[in-house]
């Protein structure tokens, strides 16, 4: 039995992650591959119940060394309860979120050096990468908006990221372009501003090509 295929999905505030998750799932069980959706913080017990530590208080109750060692902590968690297993069975595993956002937030917009952040990774982790990794990249500004209508809609009340300033979220942006120019081979990035529709068809594009000999296997 041929392991399961483990895609993320990353961007900065407002991409249309979690949504295209959702249709990247029912675009793979039109052909009969099987597969779960999880996310991050959280997507395990041990990891949720960090993941109320993480998404709690204000934007600065942690500085940026202290929230990446817990995310680390739970993406261990998240990583041996749920995404590996998973994968072993040959099931798919579509997370929003993964170690990039790491690599991002608290490395190249934040204060940790990303070189850093990767000997985080690797002691915690080792090579242990996605198969795929999708930025839905758009303009920040663009982002917020849609992320805070998004929140208000659903009285959210985690919008620490929302509230920081609009450099940070340029540098977001920059980060996960630059991580993309570094690993062009697991990261694509796909215009985020497209219709709903226009993303998902190009994201499932994406995944035919990709994995084309797995799917009609």
């Amino acid at each position: 039995m041929d392991v399961g295929r483990f895609i993320t999905f990353e961007g900065g505030e407002g991409g249309g992650k979690s949504t295209q998750t959702k249709l990247l799932q029912k675009s793979l069980a039109s052909i009969g591959v099987n597969s779960i959706l999880t996310r991050e913080p959280g997507g395990s017990t041990g990891a949720e119940e960090i993941r109320k530590l993480i998404v709690s208080g204000s934007s600065d109750r942690w500085d940026a060394l202290t929230e990446l060692c817990l995310l680390y902590a739970a993406r261990r968690d998240h990583w041996l309860k749920t995404i590996k297993p998973n994968l072993e069975k040959g099931i798919w595993v579509i997370s929003d979120r993964f170690a990039d956002s790491s690599l991002v937030y608290q490395g190249y917009a934040g204060d940790v050096e990303i070189d850093t952040a990767l000997d985080i990774h690797n002691i915690v982790l080792g090579d242990v990468w996605p198969d795929l990794t999708i930025v839905l990249d758009l303009p920040p500004e663009m982002g917020l908006e849609r992320s805070m209508a998004r929140d208000t809609a659903n009285n959210s009340k985690d919008t620490r990221f929302e509230e920081r300033e609009l450099h940070f979220h340029e540098l977001l942006r920059e980060g996960f372009r630059y991580l993309q120019n570094k690993s062009p081979g697991r990261i694509s990035i796909i215009d985020g501003t497209k219709t709903i529709k226009e993303v998902e068809l190009e994201v499932f594009s994406l995944i035919q090509k990709r994995f084309n000999r797995i799917i009609l296997a």
